[in-house]
């Protein structure tokens, strides 16, 4: 089944590649590789939100924070097949790397960026399995929460 047989069984909709907010293109091509830049969960040009992941008033819930990390793998599946002509030469997932904007006591960010990790899973099976890291930063563009660069396979 292709990717994109598959994202139609799981009722998602690939959006419009999200355009560069600085020098830069969405995603680049070398070889049989296909390096995303940094996706943030932007719906329809926006942020749904901004700030910090923790626990506490004012702060991004992990939970929130996690659905966030789901978009932006989604909009590195569109800036990656935007690349290479289409989601269905798209073949699998080789890295992840996942940005969380956190408060310095907040140690969750695996299980934030496990909202990236599990829709990749979901959309290329076992292919989508990968290396990543999950990283606490102080602070990501825009003030968004979250941030996700992948590196995908294609032929």
């Amino acid at each position: 089944m292709g990717i994109s047989a598959r994202l139609a069984e799981l009722g998602i909709e690939l959006p419009d590649v999200v355009p560069p907010v600085a020098a830069y293109v969405p995603a680049k091509v070398h070889g049989d590789l296909v390096y995303t830049a940094g996706q943030l969960p932007f719906v329809e040009g926006r942020l749904p939100t901004s700030g910090k992941v923790g626990e506490g008033d004012g702060l991004v819930p992990a939970a929130d924070a996690a659905g966030y990390a789901r978009r932006c793998a989604l909009n590195a599946i569109a800036a990656a097949a935007a690349a290479v002509g289409g989601a269905d030469r798209l073949t699998g997932v080789l890295k992840v790397t996942g940005f969380v904007a956190s408060v310095p006591e907040f140690t969750g960010q695996p299980a934030v960026i496990n909202g990236a990790s599990e829709l990749l899973g979901e959309v290329f099976g076992d292919a989508g399995r990968h290396a990543r890291s999950a990283v606490g930063v102080p602070v990501l563009p825009l003030d968004s929460p979250v941030e996700v660069e992948v590196v995908f396979t294609w032929e």
